[in-house]
């Protein structure tokens, strides 16, 4: 009998990648496991849906369309999640799935994203949603315009990372 991803995925530092790069290699070996490694988000233990973030990453660089058939899930279920990591992994995932999102669902996850940058304090979730949002700020005018104070307010973050990334966009974004 295969051991479960959720087991594999607890347990151990939370700071550890723990058993996450056997998941991954057991995701990448037998892709119709995917589905099992989403539902880890569902587990009970916020280490095992951290690692479960790490994981969907690794999966996405090597095998990009296992994740395209969940872009509405992540939306509809992850991104609900109360959790740090599952969003900024969100912020990032969108970012490499927006060529495969039709209109309805990019505008979903940009609501998601703004919610994120007007509300977390989480600096991982700050920095990966300045990220997604200013790559997407060109294209979209109506963010480009909603953006700019958020960057102006996060320039002046007391975090040195948070604080040069929004300066650095500003600049970019706003010459």
């Amino acid at each position: 009998m295969r051991e479960r991803f959720e087991d594999m995925l607890a347990g151990g530092h939370p700071n550890s990648l723990g058993r996450t790069l056997e998941v991954v290699a057991a995701v990448l070996a037998r892709p119709a496991r995917f589905a099992e490694l989403f539902a880890c988000y569902a587990a009970a233990d916020p280490v095992v849906r951290l690692r479960t973030s790490n994981a969907l990453k690794r999966v996405q660089a090597e095998r990009h369309d296992l994740l395209v058939p969940y872009i509405d899930r992540l939306i509809n279920e992850i991104g609900k999640l109360d959790q740090a990591s599952a969003q900024w992994t969100l912020a990032q995932l969108f970012d490499r799935l927006a060529p495969d999102m039709d209109t309805a669902q990019r505008a979903s996850a940009l609501v998601i994203m703004q919610r994120n940058l007007s509300t977390y304090d989480d600096w991982i979730v700050l920095n990966a949603t300045l990220e997604t949002l200013s790559r997407w700020a060109p294209e979209d005018p109506s963010l480009r315009r909603w953006l700019r104070s958020h960057l102006e307010r996060l320039s002046a973050d007391r975090r040195k990372s948070v604080a040069a990334r929004a300066r650095k966009h500003l600049r970019r974004l706003y010459p």
